[in-house]
């Protein structure tokens, strides 16, 4: 092989391609990670591999940058169906494992092949999915349509807002699907790259190619529909394609951050046939679910020790969506482990104080002494009374802690809001409960309800 010279028109495609990216991705990106990559020999004009110096670099590119090697490549050389990027040189390097359109990604160590669609994330499976009754509907009609035979419907339109799982719920149909039916053509690609695969076919004359690639899949994956919205050509191209693919009794999977009628600037005839398959929302996550995703990513992390008040406090603070609850705990976990802190409230609440602040609901101090008189059966005024018997000085002691954990005001102005007390008893206060929660489970437990009421 180490006679063997790349085909030349290959060689000058690739100087193109260099000279494109070194301009769309800036002279500081590309001198680190895209200038070290040389084209090896063996090329031909349908196949090309490219190397680099080290395995990291290669898991880097092919992370960031594989989609685009390819789709630079055929917009100067139309023949090229696929790109390996792999470590070695020019002058010696490991024959490549090839991971084909029709199978799933091989392992980072081994040289990937970019086809005809990303690489299914082998992170989204069924068996790492949360299921409760936000999202049962959506996971059991997934399920169905990845079971090998006759689909009992098609297509399935998932719909919720950002983060909630239904692009994890598409890696995992394409990952079961697969696994039952190795020899089946999987697609998976979202809106934004149908449209500019189609731009790039209308500009390189090669609609055919195009059509032929999409219609010809077993399983079509289409995300994040909405951002064709308003496109008419893209949306008359997809029209047709979802057209041929529930014609030819194949399966086809959509998602979008709304349901099919909210679809604004999405032309009604593919709407309508959305309508005719399958349609199931993800609604948001609550309490329960958010924290039940967290134990499931704890088993994901060996080694991550979080306690059970940190997992609450993100389950409890950050409700917008499953994405964002699972990049808190990573980053907990990530500077945990680069400073050697052992993870506790503190250290949580300090790490993650810009997330946590954009994403608390504001609790005022009058909510946490209605919520506390409440719990423990008492009137609000006596809060704020002289009376220093247990039975109200406790409660009173835990409403001066939430305030200060869950409000902005500052101990002088708890102070007064609990009859013009002194900050000094705030802070004994805050001090007192902290000491008893470590020793008293029903104080800890009675502090743990009044937080998920209050934030919740």
């Amino acid at each position: 092989m180490d006679g063997v010279q790349p085909d030349c028109s290959v060689a000058r495609a690739w100087a193109t391609v260099r000279a494109h990216l070194r301009e769309s991705a800036g002279a500081r990106l590309f001198d680190q990670w895209l200038k070290p990559m040389t084209l090896l020999p063996g090329v031909d004009a349908e196949s090309v591999r490219l190397a680099l110096p080290s395995a990291f670099m290669t898991n880097w590119v092919r992370n960031h940058y594989a989609d685009r090697l390819l789709q630079e490549f055929r917009a100067v050389l139309p023949t090229v169906r696929r790109v390996t990027i792999e470590t070695g040189s020019a002058t010696a390097a490991a024959a490549p494992a090839i991971l084909t359109v029709d199978s799933l990604p091989a392992a980072v160590e081994a040289p990937v092949v970019v086809a005809d669609r990303p690489p299914l994330d082998p992170r989204f499976t069924f068996d790492r999915f949360v299921v409760d009754s936000s999202n049962m509907v959506a996971f059991n009609a997934a399920r169905a349509l990845a079971e090998p035979g006759v689909p009992r419907f098609s297509p399935l339109f998932l719909h919720s807002g950002t983060g909630q799982g239904k692009t994890h719920l598409m890696h995992a149909i394409g990952a079961a699907y697969l696994a039952a039916v190795p020899g089946a053509r999987v697609l998976l690609m979202s809106a934004e790259r149908f449209m500019f695969d189609f731009v790039q076919a209308l500009r390189n004359r090669d609609t055919h190619s195009f059509k032929m690639r999409l219609r010809s899949a077993d399983l079509l994956l289409v995300d994040d529909l909405q951002f064709i919205a308003g496109k008419d050509s893209t949306q008359e191209e997809f029209f047709h394609t979802i057209n041929e693919v529930m014609g030819a009794g194949k399966r086809l999977v959509i998602s979008a951050d709304r349901c099919q009628q909210g679809l604004d600037g999405v032309e009604a005839r593919i709407t309508s046939r959305l309508s005719c398959g399958l349609v199931a929302d993800i609604k948001a996550p609550d309490l329960a679910l958010r924290r039940a995703v967290l134990a499931r990513k704890l088993v994901d992390m060996p080694g991550a020790k979080v306690p059970a008040d940190v997992l609450d406090l993100l389950a409890s603070r950050i409700t917008a969506n499953i994405r964002d609850l699972e990049g808190a705990l990573n980053r907990v976990v990530a500077y945990a482990q680069l400073t050697g802190v052992e993870i506790d409230l503190d250290f949580a609440v300090a790490t993650l104080g810009d997330v946590l602040r954009g994403a608390e609901r504001r609790v005022t101090i009058d909510e946490i002494q209605k919520a506390v008189s409440a719990h423990f059966e008492l009137k609000p005024v006596d809060l704020v009374s002289a009376r220093r018997a247990v039975v109200v000085a406790r409660p009173r002691q835990i409403a001066m802690y939430l305030a200060k954990r869950l409000t902005t005001r500052s101990l002088p102005e708890i102070g007064r809001k609990f009859g013009g007390r002194d900050h000094s008893t705030v802070i004994h206060a805050v001090r007192r409960i902290e000491e008893l929660r470590d020793k008293d489970r029903e104080i800890d437990t009675a502090v743990r309800y009044l937080l998920r009421e209050l934030e919740g």
